[in-house]
């Protein structure tokens, strides 16, 4: 067998695999003279079928088999010896009245190499990292959450102010038959309260939907449909009274303190607000760390400039994909995966440059911890190292967790890596003001 490969441009080559018959004749007469000893044919005892009758019969496709073995073994042999990096996979170049009885058989596959390029983090504008820091507001607003939560209800007979209401929202043109409970310090519409104030057990007042509540969502959840309904409803609808309960807030003392937190880690209303303000600003930190990964991303392929062998790929998508696609299909296909094609290339020579890897006792540490913080959820503060150890290779016995695993640790690294080393401009905000700046 003779491996050779035509350099047709930097992008592009072309390899050129040559099969004699000493490559596949062994092992084509072996699988023959095997399928003589199973084989049953009606006339001949079995094991005595001639030779020629099975050849005719099972010969090509045998040969075929073997061949295509051979070409599939030493291609992926050769492009590893040589280091060639490909994008896609080899395509055999269509060759018209191929003679598989030919003394020598040869083939041909087109490449498609990947590009080389150099990836500087440190950009020429720098991204903007933002600090979410929880305010005195919203600290405020958590605590008098909290309060609420382990307070205690008291019924009363007549809507007051900042009441709780048990209830049933009725509309049947629109089928909606929902009951839930209305807090009147989440309504925004200012005729809505004057409505129900006063309103008694029994009663059923008539609410428009538009502007009803403060926030968007509590509108789908009080009316009990899907939320894309509910963005531009404007109906009236009925609500009827079942149950008026007034909160009253819990005492800021130590039981409090200990159902929050457990016992003792906060003994004083000033320790409870640094808790808040401290377990706040780590969740946003998530959040802020998403927006960092996505924008370095969105610069990196913005900046990075690189050629790609397009035409290979177009064709490529065209060829391997479920089922053959047209000219137009591929292109199309080609246009929606040609950013992603290009930070993976990016991040791949990002990984490489920095030597970042992923080991298998790292990947279980971090199975581990994320078991871990899924289970301190549920209360359960400190479980046993073997019980840990236990899940995580359960967890790690599924593929596709394994997948997601990898991929959460590798976007982890990555990010450590652009914080270390990417152009970076710290901004302090609100979360509100996060919001507000990165969702518009």
């Amino acid at each position: 067998m003779n491996i050779t490969k035509e350099q047709i441009d930097e992008l592009n080559a072309v390899v050129k695999v040559a099969i004699t018959k000493e490559d596949y004749e062994d092992k084509v007469s072996k699988i023959l003279k095997d399928y003589r000893k199973q084989a049953n044919i009606p006339g001949f005892r079995k094991g005595q079928v001639p030779m020629g009758l099975i050849k005719k019969q099972y010969g090509k496709a045998v040969l075929v088999d073997e061949v295509n073995k051979l070409l599939q073994d030493n291609l992926n042999k050769y492009l590893t010896e040589e280091k060639l990096d490909v994008l896609g996979n080899p395509l055999p170049k269509q060759q018209d009245d191929f003679n598989w009885d030919a003394e020598e058989l040869a083939f041909e596959f087109e490449l498609g190499l990947a590009p080389e390029f150099e990836v500087p983090l440190k950009t020429k504008k720098a991204i903007t990292r933002y600090k979410i820091i929880a305010d005195k507001k919203m600290i405020e607003e958590q605590v008098e959450r909290f309060r609420k939560q382990y307070g205690k209800l008291i019924n009363k007979s007549e809507v007051g102010k900042d009441d709780e209401l048990n209830g049933i929202f009725k509309n049947e043109a629109e089928e909606i038959e929902n009951k839930t409970i209305v807090e009147l310090d989440k309504i925004k519409s200012k005729k809505a309260q004057e409505a129900l104030k006063g309103k008694k057990v029994g009663d059923t007042i008539s609410l428009s939907t538009k502007g009803l509540f403060k926030e968007d969502f509590l509108l789908s959840s009080a009316l009990g449909i899907a939320r894309d309904k509910t963005e531009k409803l404007n109906i009236k609808v009925d609500f009827t009274i079942e149950e008026i309960n007034q909160r009253e807030l819990a005492a800021l003392d130590q039981e409090f303190f200990d159902k929050l937190f457990g016992k003792d880690v906060v003994s004083s209303e000033a320790e409870l607000k640094n808790k808040i303000k401290e377990d706040s600003e780590k969740q946003f930190e998530q959040q802020a760390d998403q927006k960092l990964l996505n924008d370095v991303t969105e610069r990196l392929i913005e900046s990075v400039k690189f050629d790609l062998p397009t035409e290979f790929l177009k064709k490529w998508i065209q060829m391997t994909g479920e089922k053959p696609l047209t000219e137009e299909e591929a292109n199309d296909e080609y246009e929606k995966s040609e950013k992603g094609l290009r930070y993976q290339l990016i991040e791949g020579k990002i990984m490489k440059d920095n030597n970042i890897e992923i080991q298998f006792d790292e990947l279980k540490d971090f199975a581990k911890n994320f078991i871990k913080t899924q289970m301190a959820q549920y209360g359960q503060m400190n479980p046993a190292e073997e019980e840990l150890e236990n899940i995580a290779m359960r967890v790690m016995s599924n593929q596709d967790e394994v997948k997601r695993l990898s991929e959460q640790l590798m976007s982890q690294k990555l990010l450590d890596l652009y914080k270390e080393k990417a152009n970076l401009k710290t901004k302090e905000v609100t979360y509100e003001n996060f919001v507000k700046e990165v969702y518009g």
